[in-house]
This record gives C-alpha cells, sequence and structure tokens, in this order.
C-alpha cells in the first residue's frame, strides 16, 4: 500500500508520498509509472517523494515522471509541495524552502483558503549560452527557430504565430532530438503583446500538460531575451494564467491545492 496525497498547480497534477511512510519497493521508476498510469494508476503528471528537511530547507522533494524517469524539479510541483509541507506542519510558513533536484527554491504564501494556496515562489535566473538564443532546429518536417535555456530544467522554446501547427508530433520530436542527450521540455509560444504570450507544452517523460511553472518561466525568458515582451508578463496556458516579473530573479505567482488522499494498491513485478 503506497499512501499518497494528490495536488495541482494550474491543472498540472502530481501525487506526493512522504518517504518515512514508503514500504521497500525494488524500484522508484517502476512505482513512479504504476502510479501516475492514468487507467491503471492513480493518475498525475509526477510523482513527488518527500522527506525531512535537507540544507536548511524544510523539506526534499524527488521528482519521477510518468515514464519513470527522475528529473530536476517542475515548479508547479515545488508548490504543490509547498502547500502540503504546510498542510502537515511540515513548513510554518509564510516562507517556504524546499529542496529539489535543481538546488533549493524559495516561495512565498500569498493566502490560503483551506486546502487552495497561492504562493510567489522565486524561479531564479536563467541559464543560457551564448548562441542558444537564437537556435535552429532542424526536423522532419523542416527548420523551427527556438530559443535553448535552463531554468532549473532544460527548456527549448519555440515561437509561433498561431497553434494551427501540429506542435504536439513538434513538441515530441524535439523533446528526443539529438540535441538534447538528456532530452528536453518544450513550450511553444505566440506573443500576444508587449506584457501578455499564449503558451502550449510538452514537457519531457510526460507529453502534453495544461500548465507548466518551469515551461512558463522559460517562455517569459526568452520572450524578454529576446526583445518580444517585458516584465511583468501574464503567460496564458489552457489552464488559466500565471504572473510572472523579472526583478533580481524571476518570480511566478501561482496557486496549488490539495485535492484526495489514500493509498495506492502497488503490485510488484
Amino acid at each position: 500500500m503506497i499512501p499518497f496525497t494528490k495536488a495541482h498547480g494550474a491543472q498540472n497534477d502530481f501525487l506526493l508520498t512522504w518517504q518515512a511512510d514508503m514500504p521497500e519497493v525494488k524500484s522508484l521508476e517502476a512505482l513512479a509509472i504504476a502510479i501516475c498510469h492514468r487507467n491503471t494508476g492513480v493518475g498525475a503528471d509526477g510523482w513527488l517523494l518527500v522527506s525531512e528537511a535537507e540544507q536548511g530547507c524544510d523539506i526534499r522533494i524527488r521528482l519521477f515522471n510518468p515514464d519513470g524517469g527522475e528529473v530536476e524539479m517542475s515548479g508547479n510541483g515545488t508548490r504543490c509541495a509547498a502547500g502540503w509541507a504546510i498542510a502537515n506542519s511540515k513548513a510554518t510558513g509564510p516562507d517556504v524552502n524546499i529542496l529539489t533536484g535543481a538546488g533549493p527554491k524559495s516561495m512565498r504564501l500569498i493566502e490560503r483558503h483551506a486546502e487552495q494556496f497561492m504562493f510567489l515562489m522565486n524561479m531564479g535566473l536563467p541559464r543560457i549560452i551564448e548562441g542558444d538564443l537564437h537556435t535552429k532546429l532542424h526536423l522532419k518536417g523542416g527548420e523551427v527557430d527556438c530559443t535553448v535555456l535552463d531554468v532549473g530544467n532544460p527548456q527549448c522554446a519555440v515561437f509561433v504565430d498561431n497553434f494551427d501547427l501540429d506542435w504536439v508530433a513538434i513538441g515530441a520530436e524535439i523533446e528526443k532530438h539529438p540535441r538534447f542527450p538528456n532530452r528536453t521540455n518544450v513550450s511553444f509560444i505566440q506573443v500576444l503583446n508587449e506584457n501578455s504570450i499564449d503558451v502550449r507544452f510538452f514537457e519531457r517523460g510526460v507529453g502534453v500538460t495544461n500548465s507548466s511553472g518551469t515551461g512558463s518561466t522559460g517562455a517569459m525568458a526568452a520572450s524578454v531575451l529576446r526583445g518580444l515582451v517585458k516584465s511583468p508578463v501574464a503567460v496564458h496556458t489552457p489552464a488559466g494564467t500565471l504572473n510572472l516579473s523579472w526583478e533580481d530573479s524571476i518570480y511566478l505567482l501561482g496557486p496549488a491545492e490539495i485535492t484526495a488522499t489514500g493509498q495506492f494498491v502497488y503490485r510488484e513485478k
């Protein structure tokens, strides 16, 4: 029996399990695949294994994607973990610090209504290699112009005039492009005006998601660096709007909501 709490950040959903409550399993990767499965498991965009504080943080999280791969972090998932920590008295707030695979991440609780939380999260600054602001990728259907950067995890931001193209297929191809030996997250960006973009997400090891905190951060950063928008930026997603600002760091204002708790019956193979 695998205990879990389910939460979502802007419809990007995650399962959280306290490591001390975990039975011994042969493979965390196999468990992640099983528990995240939409039909035979609980269903989620990722599984977070939560443990005691390290390095001055309130808690530590490890993130496993539905394909079993362990990755650095998720912005939406980390906010869900912050809400879980407050709800379970692992953090007192208003400031919450979480150790992720991309290092410590901090956020401030702006408001709470029962199991609904709003956080202002410090997403850090983007890392971009010279020459990657304008990168040409050769795909089966032709060449695409994109920006390659890192916001705690790898991002490839593709600028489009609209979403009439088959962006899902293109995202799947870019995710596994030889340019990215460890695969990449992909965002498709339509600039609406100088303070607003519309974005679609294809995430590494997940596929299409309704929103993404790190994907929104990468999309906003790429748009700013290209001079297409200026801070603050409203990032419109299929799940609603995330608001970001670029000051000394990039800050994301976004929700997290706990929706369920239970136990998953896991049968190891």
